[in-house]
């Protein structure tokens, strides 16, 4: 087992990488705090690239329309200047406070296995969870688990096995109906292709009725027509194992389906990809020791504190008189939990309200220069 890495230490460390979080950071960095992400997402943008990254959100200040995929991409470019390091595919398991007031959060990563354990320091922590981590949903078949430790992994919720497992993967089962589901089936499909890997590529779901948009369905057609995918219909009730030179035990080499209509089916499958959505669950947050109240975090309004001293809450995790859950007043939020945090790390240094338009301290941390007024 390889040894858990020593914490990282920063300034401040923000649990979520959706919009609040990410603007969270930006404004951090103008307040010259060292931050780190953490998300259990494999991309930043939390809830709005994950749940609806294509669908129109028409509520942001100066952006009469703008999609989920669009908002993050928006927000990270704004962030660049600052570039703090971000770590995916990380679900945070604990948050302790320490005996020289610092908090030491671990993570467990997103496969919950040994050499995916990470942890960071810091006397400022940021919840930025919005209504829970973002976990895959699981297949139904509990007798799937191990399948998922591995190595290489046969069942993969989030990222894919190392290229050399993928390669020898003959049989590429892709279970789901949506966007994502397909969109993966279909650049899996397009590799076989091009590298001749002769893997089978399927795209497993209920029924014929995706939840797609015409352009990808379009893309689907013509790839059943080219015989490069082929789409199958039912739901994993069992499955078939075979011997294996692996001491770990026997691999899997099939899904015994229930079929639309009735019927019974086997479909080959040595490498298992469930792409069937995202559940938000609040999952570890509940076993922080934190107080909770109706699954929120009450906070002070002013500075988006909590109880605790040196941690913070904003976004639809938090609670507030007048609390309202838009992204816009998460914006707000993360602003005035920014200069609380400033204000915490720096107690004998005046705050000063500067502005980007004039100020040249703001200008140079930002890359930028010009002549403003206000």
């Amino acid at each position: 087992m390889a040894a858990t890495p020593p914490p990282i230490e920063t300034e401040a460390l923000i649990i979520g990488a959706g919009p609040a979080g990410l603007f969270l950071a930006f404004q951090l960095g103008l307040q010259e705090v060292a931050c780190h992400l953490v998300d259990v997402l494999p991309e930043p943008g939390g809830q709005c690239a994950a749940l609806y990254p294509d669908k129109p959100i028409y509520d942001l200040p100066g952006l009469p329309v703008c999609s989920g995929r669009e908002l993050a991409e928006r927000l990270l470019q704004q962030l660049r200047p600052f570039n703090p390091p971000l770590h995916l595919g990380q679900l945070v398991s604990s948050v302790q406070r320490q005996p020289d007031g610092r908090w030491l959060v671990r993570s467990n990563g997103q496969n919950n296995g040994p050499n995916n354990i990470q942890a960071w320091l810091a006397p400022t922590v940021f919840i930025a969870a919005g209504v829970g981590a973002f976990v895959p949903r699981k297949e139904t078949l509990p007798e799937l688990e191990p399948f998922e430790h591995r190595t290489p992994a046969q069942v993969c919720y989030h990222d894919l096995p190392p290229e050399a497992a993928l390669a020898t993967a003959k049989h590429i089962v892709v279970h789901g109906g949506d966007a994502a589901a397909v969109e993966l089936a279909l650049e899996l499909a397009q590799e076989s292709a091009q590298h001749a890997t002769h893997s089978r590529i399927t795209l497993l779901h209920r029924s014929e009725r995706l939840q797609i948009e015409p352009p990808l369905q379009a893309a689907l057609d013509r790839a059943l027509a080219a015989q490069t995918l082929q789409l199958v219909l039912g739901q994993p009730v069992g499955l078939v194992c075979g011997a294996d030179a692996d001491p770990a035990g026997a691999a899997l080499q099939a899904l015994l389906l229930d079929t639309p209509g009735g019927g019974q089916a086997t479909l080959p499958c040595d490498l298992l990809l469930p792409r069937l959505g995202l559940s938000p669950k609040l999952g570890p947050l509940a076993d922080w020791g934190l107080a909770l109240q109706r699954k929120l975090l009450p906070v002070d309004s002013a500075t988006m504190a909590t109880a605790e001293p040196g941690l913070y809450a904003v976004g639809d995790i938090n609670h507030y008189p007048g609390k309202r859950k838009l992204i816009v007043c998460a914006f707000h939020e993360a602003t005035l939990a920014a200069f609380a945090a400033a204000a915490q790390l720096r107690p004998g240094q005046r705050q000063l309200l500067q502005y980007t338009t004039t100020s040249p301290r703001l200008q140079q941390l930002l890359g930028v220069g010009g002549v403003g007024g206000r």
